[in-house]
């Protein structure tokens, strides 16, 4: 049955509430098995500020795929962006979960990243569903060149985090993938610029703040 516009209004504030609150639960054990090394001082704040940036660019998924899943036309596409933001909710809690581990914290910028995502994302949404599919498709493209680049960043002694990371990228690929099939509208190269763009300062301040 499809929900109503207020109902749709009413769980993307719930799901704001849960995911800026930092109580979102996953529904997969974390990929993360391998016991900890116990790295030193620099590598830890190092792995860190690398997980920290991956954190934040969850709250951004559950932002966008919330933002996208209130102006969805197409039950079927609404479906599929609510699935995909079911497993950046579990990301969203490996990524927290090892921030704890690694003794540190979330960007104290996720709020602002957050506000700025679903603003996209009801954007896009307004834009028609094969726009909006584009855009789900493009950031998951980022997001797994983005995650390559973390895996080789990593202290080589942090499997833990190396384990979430490359769960992570093998479910963005599969997201991205879902977004073709459906007919996803490919992006003008100026809207493709804009997200690199606003990507490297999310990514660059997060590791920091």
């Amino acid at each position: 049955m499809s929900t109503s516009l207020a109902d749709r209004v009413l769980i993307a504030a719930d799901a704001a509430l849960r995911t800026l609150a930092g109580v979102t639960a996953g529904s997969r054990r974390s990929p993360a098995t391998t016991a900890e090394a116990g790295p030193d001082d620099a590598a830890r704040r190092h792995s860190a500020g690398l997980m920290r940036v991956n954190h934040s660019g969850e709250i951004c998924a559950q932002a966008l795929y919330s933002g996208q899943a209130i102006m969805a036309r197409d039950d079927g596409v609404r479906a599929a962006l609510q699935r995909a933001a079911s497993e950046e909710r579990d990301h969203l809690a490996w990524c927290r979960g090892r921030l704890e581990e690694l003794e540190s914290r979330p960007s104290l910028l996720d709020p602002l990243w957050y506000a700025g995502s679903f603003a996209l994302g009801v954007a896009s949404g307004m834009a028609g569903d094969r726009w909006s599919l584009g855009f789900l498709v493009e950031t998951e493209k980022q997001v797994e060149h983005h995650l390559d680049e973390h895996l080789d960043r990593l202290p080589p002694g942090d499997h833990r985090s190396r384990e979430i990371l490359e769960q992570m990228r093998l479910d963005e690929i599969a997201h991205g993938a879902s977004g073709e099939a459906l007919g996803a509208q490919a992006l003008p190269l100026p809207v493709k610029l804009a997200m690199k763009a606003a990507s490297r300062v999310m990514t660059r301040s997060a590791y920091w703040v």
